[in-house]
């Protein structure tokens, strides 16, 4: 399995790839797909850490890091997380989610924000971020509202969070 930034090539199967992995997502109000779409075309995007995982030429997994506030500080979202049915549970999300966050720090982000299930997310060094000070948005379930320092030398990240606002946050 390869992982690598998409490329202008993998929009349409990135598209379907993210549509087919939310289709019976337990929390998912089906725009997923769309989210990205919009995302990439905003100012939040960043190229390099939209990432696919691809084998034998079929994208297995998209994931997706934008910038976000903490504070007066940039840090970046996580969302969404997309894994093709039929391939889920065989580490394809975890294997992207660990080559993420490795480019992120490399590229100099401090700090990664994820809402998300309380059971999975933690696996990767994710706490509720209102343990580091990182204010819960209102409505947001505080145990699924997590945060990861990228950096061993990245300074704390405190206040409220600010979204792209293609999340309409």
């Amino acid at each position: 399995m390869l992982i690598r930034p998409e490329g202008p090539a993998d929009l349409a199967a990135i598209h379907d790839l993210v549509q087919a992995a939310f289709a019976s997502a337990e929390h998912s109000d089906g725009t997923e797909q769309d989210l990205v779409d919009a995302l990439r075309r905003g100012p939040a995007f960043i190229p390099e850490l939209s990432l696919v995982a691809e084998e034998d030429g079929t994208l297995l997994g998209h994931i997706l890091f934008t910038k976000m506030k903490v504070g007066d500080r940039e840090a970046l979202a996580l969302a969404p997380l997309s894994v093709r049915p039929g391939r889920q549970r065989q580490g394809i999300g975890a294997a992207l989610i660990r080559e993420g966050h490795r480019r992120a720090a490399a590229l100099g982000y401090g700090c990664s924000v994820v809402l998300g299930s309380e059971t999975y997310y933690p696996r990767f060094g994710y706490v509720p971020a209102e343990t580091m000070g990182i204010q819960v948005p209102p409505g947001i379930p505080p145990v699924n509202f997590m945060a990861l320092l990228l950096r061993e030398d990245a300074e704390a990240f405190r206040g409220p969070v600010t979204y792209a606002p293609e999340f309409g946050m």
